[in-house]
């Protein structure tokens, strides 16, 4: 089948089906046909909280896997018009099952996610990417291990502890999550699960309602650490999720000069606050011939709010769907805070604040 599918890839065939694809034409044939193009049909939808459910899929032949912690650019076509959002894989890699499955908190205005959780059925087409994203386990994985998560962020974290728990993993490992209460958690009886069952160390803090007895309680510090006798330092650590929770794990191994051990990933961009300074100038929208006063909002925001329509996936930054060429001007990193003023560097507009005079290619 592989032959097949390189030969159906190859430029003499492109060539002969211009100026479609072969996909486009097999895809007339049945909706999971495809050479190049990623398709995969749910197989079950399972409500995980109120607001949260997991989407199990079985994709097409086109599906090259992905490693604990990535990310899948995730499709659905919705009154005759396709969406793309990007979540993160949550299932094993060592599963085995021929399916994957992607877990998705549904946001008030989140129109792919409100979708997915109170609509999507069995035996729906979807649309995906290849995985994609750096934030993964490395092929030999050190001990001791830490995992940190917040929120909805669990999802790449809870794909790396299934990973080595279904891999036999005997490394010092230690999950450590935040939720607002029990209620808000997901995954929360395999997490029991897994606490009961394994070496592994389980340890969840509900910031709102906190159970009574809990050995932690409160936000992200490093007393909780402490506490959990991990040192920074020597510890290998993957953190996910809220803005405020990955500044807060960042400061902390910044201070401790552990930073080469931590690597991160958000899962929200946080509002913007730069302050009058950054919202001075114009903004060009070089293409279109538009130019704005700067508001101070992402440059995806401004091109919206300028009657444009830019591509986009995550609006957090992860994937590259938005991704353009900034011709000139400084911009600000809305997480990391970071300036660039590189001329013809491409940038994700999602995530970035014009400062003064910025002229992009959109």
């Amino acid at each position: 089948m592989g032959i097949i599918r390189k030969a159906l890839t190859s430029r003499p065939v492109a060539s002969l089906t211009s100026p479609f694809t072969v996909d486009h034409y097999l895809e007339q044939i049945h909706p999971m046909l495809a050479a190049g193009n990623v398709r995969a049909r749910v197989v079950e939808v399972r409500r995980e909280t109120g607001v949260a459910s997991t989407v199990v899929m079985r994709p097409n032949g086109a599906w090259e896997g992905f490693r604990p912690g990535q990310h899948v650019q995730f499709g659905v076509e919705v009154d005759g018009k396709r969406r793309v959002r990007v979540f993160s894989v949550s299932s094993s890699q060592a599963a085995g099952k021929g399916t994957f499955s992607v877990s998705v908190k549904a946001h008030p205005d989140g129109y792919v996610s409100q979708f997915l959780h109170h609509e999507l059925q069995p035996g729906t087409i979807v649309f995906l990417s290849q995985a994609e994203g750096e934030f993964v386990l490395p092929r030999e994985v050190s001990s001791p291990l830490l995992l940190v998560s917040g929120g909805s962020g669990a999802t790449p974290v809870m794909s790396m502890l299934r990973t080595l728990r279904d891999t036999h993993h005997t490394g010092d490992v230690t999950f450590l999550h935040y939720a607002r209460s029990r209620d808000d958690e997901m995954f929360t009886e395999e997490l029991d699960e897994i606490a009961a069952t394994s070496d592994f160390r389980v340890v969840r803090v509900y910031t709102r309602e906190p159970e009574t007895g809990a050995e932690l309680a409160g936000r992200f510090h490093v007393d909780h650490l402490k506490h959990l006798g991990i040192d920074p330092s020597t510890t290998l650590t993957y953190a996910c999720g809220p803005a405020g929770l990955i500044a807060s794990v960042r400061d902390t191994y910044d201070e401790l000069g552990a930073a080469e051990q931590l690597h991160v990933e958000y899962f929200k961009v946080p509002s913007v606050d730069l302050g009058a300074a950054d919202a001075t100038g114009a903004l060009t929208f070089d293409d279109a011939g538009i130019e704005a006063p700067n508001s101070g909002a992402t440059i995806l925001v401004q091109a919206e709010e300028a009657g444009l329509k830019p591509e986009f996936g995550c609006r957090m930054g992860v994937c590259n769907t938005c991704a353009v060429k900034k011709n000139s001007g400084a911009v600000r990193h809305v997480v990391s805070g970071e300036i660039s003023a590189s001329t013809d560097e491409t940038i994700k507009i999602c995530v970035q604040v014009p400062i003064g005079d910025v002229n992009v290619a959109l």
